[in-house]
């Protein structure tokens, strides 16, 4: 018998329509839980420094100029347009002078007014999302900005071409990377959590952009410092560099699906057919799968769109998380993945269908208190066996999924033969 679709059959309402509309409900117990715990401790640090600081109009003056300067950023990245997927901007070069020439309760507030600009101005996400982004920025602010003023002291020392003050103002700019990477990190691996780590923390681009950012900050921290006027040459190279940053971010964006993040049909082709003439040149073997969600449609109807994304999301983080980095995994439509393994045999092949198919099945997605579960068929056709190109290698692994979902769903299908799913304990053996 094969695995059921999932484990709760409670009908839609009551989380679920609370859910709809404020999403932050819809998502895991433990990601909700971190989440509130990060605002309420950024919440917590405000009203500490607020009322141990005291009120200047210089700092005020700073401040202000500040975020003007992001806002104009923020402008100039409206004008372009900023779809979802396209999430690195360089405004930390205005967030990071904020807590390094002013007392630690601006750099806490300084990202709120910006994230509001974005939400208003650039393009509306869930609001939990913001609030996050604010806190966690806030709060790494506020950790280079203690540390910098308790080492540093006299502000003065930044701008006098000292070079202990500027190590130290480096340093700073470092920690204020490194924990506004983790904090995000964490809820990135808290929401799905078959994720690897080295898919939410760094690669080599997401890190050379924090150098960039870092060495922004610190440049415009000096700058301002020598004299507040200055800000107005600062902010053309700084406005250049993102617009520049966020034509390369739409680049890649259209090359990806918004929802997962994996490549889209056109460019998983391209990529895959590089990848087949690569293989003829070099006489190596390659594989290609076909992953289906078995009775998607349930889900949707069940719980709603806004489950069934969570589904898709966690169901392409869990095939991301098994496959080596060279292999070419992307949304073919709807709820069908496309995963072409290079180098790969028959028996490799089946073993990796094999492990996405055991993984997946062990995936939850909360929903209404409940958790819902999957299973995924699977058709797998390996060059020169099954085809020879790319448009026989989709037919022949379409083939043996279409034979797979006959034969009961929850099972891994080439053209020829059928592997039928590993025995779970406490269950029935599926039939053949």
């Amino acid at each position: 018998m094969a695995a059921p679709i999932h484990t709760s059959v409670k009908p839609r309402g009551g989380v679920t329509a609370m859910a709809n509309r404020w999403p932050l409900l819809g998502q895991r117990r433990a990601l909700v839980v971190y989440l509130c715990g990060i605002v309420v401790l950024d919440l917590a640090a405000i009203g500490f420094f607020a009322v141990s600081s005291d009120l200047r109009w210089p700092d005020l003056l700073t401040f202000a100029a500040l975020m003007a300067c992001g806002a104009v950023c923020i402008e100039a990245t409206r004008r372009l347009g900023m779809p979802a997927g396209v999430s690195r901007d360089l405004l930390s070069a205005w967030w990071l002078p904020a807590a390094l020439l002013l007392p630690p309760v601006y750099a806490l507030l300084a990202p709120i007014p910006l994230q509001i600009l974005l939400q208003k101005r650039v393009r509306e996400t869930v609001v939990y999302r913001r609030v996050f982004s604010s806190a966690a920025i806030g709060l790494a602010g506020c950790a280079a900005s203690v540390l910098f003023h308790a080492v540093v002291g006299d502000l003065s020392a930044l701008t006098a071409g000292a070079g202990g003050p500027i190590l130290v103002a480096v340093g700073c700019a470092v920690l204020f990377t490194v924990v506004n990477t983790a904090l995000i990190a964490v809820a990135a691996h808290t929401s799905a959590p078959d994720s690897r780590w080295r898919e939410v923390l760094w690669n080599r681009e997401s890190l050379l952009l924090d150098v960039v950012e870092l060495c922004l900050g610190v440049l415009v921290a000096i700058t301002c410092g020598l004299n507040l006027a200055l800000l107005v040459l600062a902010l053309p190279p700084v406005v250049l560099l993102q617009r520049s940053l966020l034509h390369a971010q739409l680049q890649a964006a259209a090359r990806t699906d918004p929802k997962t993040g994996l490549l889209n049909a056109a460019a998983w082709q391209r990529e895959a057919d590089t990848e087949i003439v690569r293989a003829r040149r070099t006489g190596e073997t390659l594989a290609l799968l076909i992953v289906d969600i078995d009775h998607f449609k349930r889900v949707n109807d069940t719980y709603g769109h806004l489950i069934g994304d969570q589904v898709l999301v966690g169901v392409a983080a869990t095939i991301r998380s098994q496959l080596r980095d060279y292999d070419v995994v992307g949304r073919f439509g709807g709820e069908e993945f496309v995963v072409l393994l290079p180098r790969a045999d028959v028996t490799e092949a089946r073993r990796v269908a094999e492990r996405l198919r055991s993984r997946i099945g062990r995936m939850a997605v909360p929903a209404d208190d409940n958790m819902i579960t999957v299973t995924i068929s699977v058709g797998v056709a390996v060059m020169s066996m099954h085809g020879d190109d790319l448009i026989e290698l989709l037919a022949a692994a379409d083939l043996a999924l279409y034979r797979a979902k006959e034969l009961g769903r929850d099972r891994i299908c080439l053209p020829a033969t059928v592997v039928p799913p590993a025995r779970r304990p406490g269950s029935e053996a599926a039939p053949s």
